[in-house]
């Protein structure tokens, strides 16, 4: 099915808002609960399923469904529709926490776009969101963004979150080290594992945890600058001070005897 061609701004800096413009009988699919206003014209449906493939059967679309549950996210999409007959008609979505909001055409990207299980905000109707499990276990288990993550596919207009900046990188037969939990997106020709961030030492003392993410190959992935697990420590009464203080402090002082 060929998406839907809309039309959108993105509104703000610090907690943006995305605003896409209709056409009439123009479809946007968007996570229950991001929307933020809608302009008159506008219908909604709250469905299971993306509506990518609308002549399957009501067992596949259960299924798919449920898919969406083991990624934490709520079992039905909210599908915005312009129906009033003539003119142009906007819907208005945000994240669920502060952080910046990027558009993907998905048309640039044939295999597919694989997301953080918490990543998807609003796509054109026709947009295919679908499960992808990590193959590697390490990467699964250690890797931040979980063993299941999310798979867009289409050629459309897509909308992704998250937390702070976003920064795009442009890998070419290279390698990139992130820390884990900060990558938001990346295309699937890209290899991702997770590798031990340094020696002993390094691992134990230096603040950047046991493990970081690794991308190989050649491909494009979106990083974060702020996920929302270090923006909850961070926002915690002397979450992010103590660890500092009490790593300088005491890794100062370990890392004096180890040396010696």
């Amino acid at each position: 099915m060929t998406s839907h061609d809309v039309d959108y701004r993105i509104l703000g800096s610090d907690i943006q808002v995305l605003e896409i413009e209709l056409d009439p009988n123009e479809t946007v699919i968007a996570e229950a609960g991001a929307m933020v206003y809608m302009e008159e014209g506008i219908a909604f449906e709250t469905k299971m399923g993306d509506g990518s493939e609308p002549d399957k059967g009501l067992m596949s679309k259960l299924f798919s469904a449920g898919t969406r549950l083991i990624t934490g996210e709520s079992l039905f999409l909210t599908h915005f529709t312009h129906r009033g007959g003539y003119g142009k008609s906007r819907v208005a979505f945000s994240a669920p926490y502060p952080g910046t909001i990027i558009p993907i055409n998905l048309g640039d990207t044939p295999a597919g776009l694989i997301v953080q299980k918490d990543g998807f905000l609003a796509a054109a109707r026709g947009t295919k969101i679908s499960l992808h499990f990590n193959q590697k276990l390490g990467a699964g288990l250690f890797g931040g963004e979980g063993f299941i993550l999310q798979k867009l596919t289409g050629d459309g207009k897509a909308f992704v979150h998250a937390g702070g900046t976003i920064v795009e990188k442009k890998l070419n037969n290279e390698l990139l080290r992130v820390d884990t939990g900060c990558v938001v997106a990346f295309e699937p020709s890209l290899d991702f594992s997770v590798a031990r961030a340094g020696g002993l030492k390094s691992m134990i003392f230096g603040g950047e945890g046991l493990l970081l993410a690794t991308l190989r190959g050649t491909g494009r992935v979106w990083i974060q600058s702020m996920p929302v697990k270090k923006l909850i420590q961070a926002l915690a009464p002397g979450g992010g001070n103590t660890q500092k203080e009490s790593g300088s402090v005491l890794g100062g002082l370990l890392s004096n005897i180890m040396d010696e």
